[in-house]
């Protein structure tokens, strides 16, 4: 290399025209490129959502009761579409959408089974909520105070809540009794009165124990004292069903009580038309002489003691009666066609009562 070109300036040599702004120039169309296809999927988007996205919106402004009927293993497909059947949601897609958007954020979405109450005036999202939560409809039914099995049965099936007949096979299944924690032949009087409430398709069992559950409950307050008396829970259960249905004033039972507890003591026989009608199979509601002479176990004209078993459910009250009893003598009592009793303590006396109040003599 020559002197001359060892001391050349570095600034006087020069690359060839153009090839610093041929970089630059294709970077910045790769970025336009990239730009616009943003823009455009960010366009389609917003489009997408104004076009989709009223579907996860309620379809109607005015709130109403819908109930839906989820199947067991129901997948979110079908369950979208009785949705959208129902008038419910706008779209069973958008429904699905929901769902997996849901499972995504939070955790896997869970759809209860049975019939559930949903609103249209709800979006999507808001119903889906519902559905896990289990926003299910509740038919109650009333068991008044002296109900037999029978009568609950029929209360049962009138609410579409199970058929009668399956109720009543549970409530005689010796197995099904032991497992609930009672020694009987029958659930008759273990059934507490009470108002309750279930979703339909409530398994009959679970009924059933809610039932004998309450019973429980409210036993546990008297267990100690009957144990005091000498007395078992199917004498205090059977004695409070029959002072349950000889009166429905509250202020007698402890009354009815005494008259029985005193002829039990006597060894005389308790001759309660109640028992006598619970053990008639096709009772038509007018008790004849034959019947008070039909012998049967619960036909306490003709068996001494009590009869083996309860014949309706007893309230708090009728059990409280039982326990404690009021003082006196009486052995007999009868209707003075009011709701109330006349209570007698001699057999003449009675004798004057029935003809003053049943034979319209003075």
């Amino acid at each position: 290399m020559s002197d001359k070109q060892k001391g050349m300036p570095l600034k006087s040599l020069k690359l060839p025209a153009g090839k610093l702004r041929t970089g630059p120039s294709l970077i910045g169309r790769f970025i336009g490129i990239i730009g616009l296809a943003i823009v455009i999927g960010l366009l389609l988007a917003f489009l997408a959502v104004l076009r989709y996205g009223n579907n996860f919106l309620a379809p109607e402004e005015s709130s109403r009761e819908v109930l839906v009927t989820i199947p067991q293993g129901a997948t979110n497909a079908q369950t979208g579409d009785l949705l959208y059947k129902a008038g419910v949601i706008k779209s069973t897609e958008a429904f699905m959408w929901a769902v997996r958007i849901r499972s995504r954020i939070k955790k896997p979405v869970n759809i209860k089974a049975g019939e559930q109450v949903v609103d249209p005036a709800l979006s999507v999202w808001e119903n889906i909520s519902l559905l896990e939560k289990g926003n299910f409809k509740f038919y109650p039914f009333t068991v008044p105070e002296g109900w037999s099995m029978r009568d609950i049965a029929r209360a049962i099936e009138s609410s579409g809540l199970g058929q009668g007949k399956e109720f009543l096979s549970l409530c005689y299944d010796r197995n099904f009794i032991t497992s609930l924690g009672f020694s009987a032949n029958s659930l008759e009087g273990y059934l507490f009165p009470e108002t309750y409430s279930f979703p339909k398709g409530t398994p009959l069992k679970t009924i059933v124990k809610t039932m004998t559950d309450h019973f429980k409950k409210v036993w546990e307050k008297y267990d100690s004292v009957a144990a005091t008396k000498g007395l078992s829970l199917n004498e205090v259960v059977t004695m409070a069903s029959i002072v349950e249905k000889e009166t429905g004033a509250v202020n007698e039972r402890p009354m009815i009580a005494t008259v029985f507890f005193n002829r039990l003591k006597k060894k005389m026989r308790l001759q309660t038309d109640p028992t006598v009608i619970y053990g008639l199979p096709n009772f038509n509601g007018n008790l004849t002489r034959a019947d008070l002479e039909t012998r049967h176990e619960y036909n306490t004209y003709v068996i001494n003691g009590l009869p083996p078993g309860p014949i309706a459910n007893p309230g708090e009250e009728a059990i409280k009666a039982v326990l404690n009893p009021s003082p006196g003598k009486y052995l007999y009592f009868v209707s003075k066609n009011d709701g109330t009793h006349h209570f007698s303590e001699t057999l003449a006396e009675h004798n004057r009562m029935v003809n003053r109040y049943q034979r319209g003599g003075s």
